[in-house]
């Protein structure tokens, strides 16, 4: 069982296993019978108490490490063995869709994205061209120090959105090197509809697995405090 307020789960960190997470507390919870002996000794007492707690608590530990280690070895080969063949084959269905896809495939998706950016930028860089146009309109005859004040505000705008605009050039050609395009994707070809379409899936995956983690947090806690089923 697992702490759910603790905003986490074992099932989403590589590498834990079955672990539960709970070792602090498991420690926690054998020296909360010191409090009855301690709390009405001296500090010195008290203090040595604690520290004789805890270092039979290493003694203890230390000498079924082995077997420690040897049973949860044992367990963790039959779960290994017996998972996939407990699994459907539905179940194994959605395992297997959520690999993640191929290299070649997030660059692309990575390409559609950058693409898309590059459209933006180019938009935010118009925008800043026809405002600087502009930038006098308002300005009354004979305010120098106003024009001055809007000329370098508009110059500013478009230089600061043209270097963005450069950067996501660059970006832009540096990816098609990588995947080998030799004319750019258009805006509504086949290659980009068909890697905006799996960039969408990914963001969407993304959203439900963070749905279900919060879903199996709330369930374990349930569990936890004996409350499992009691919704409507």
């Amino acid at each position: 069982m697992v702490g759910a307020f603790h905003d986490w789960h074992p099932m989403y960190i590589k590498g834990t296993g079955h672990s539960e997470g709970e070792g602090c507390e498991h420690i926690f919870s054998s020296s909360n019978e010191l409090a009855r002996s301690t709390r009405h000794a001296t500090p010195f007492h008290r203090h040595q108490a604690i520290e004789q707690h805890f270092a039979f608590w290493d003694d203890d530990k230390y000498a079924a490490l082995s077997t420690f280690l040897r049973n949860h070895y044992r367990e963790a080969l039959e779960a290994i063995r017996t998972l996939t063949a407990e699994l459907s084959a539905q179940e194994r269905e959605y395992l297997d869709g959520l690999k993640q896809p191929s290299l070649k495939n997030q660059l692309s998706i990575r390409y559609v994205e950058v693409l898309n950016e590059l459209v933006e930028r180019q938009q935010e860089w118009n925008l800043a061209r026809e405002a600087a146009n502009h930038s006098l309109v308002d300005i009354h005859t004979g305010s120098f120090n106003d024009m001055h004040i809007a000329l370098n505000q508009a110059r500013v705008r478009v230089d600061t959105a043209y270097s963005k605009l450069q950067n996501t050039e660059v970006l832009v050609g540096h990816m098609e090197i990588q995947l080998g395009i030799d004319k750019r994707w258009e805006i509504g070809s086949e290659n980009y509809n068909l890697f905006q379409q799996e960039a969408g899936l990914l963001r969407y995956r993304a959203v439900l697995d963070e749905l279900e983690r919060l879903v199996v947090m709330r369930l374990f806690e349930l569990s936890k405090l004996s409350l499992s089923g009691t919704g409507q």
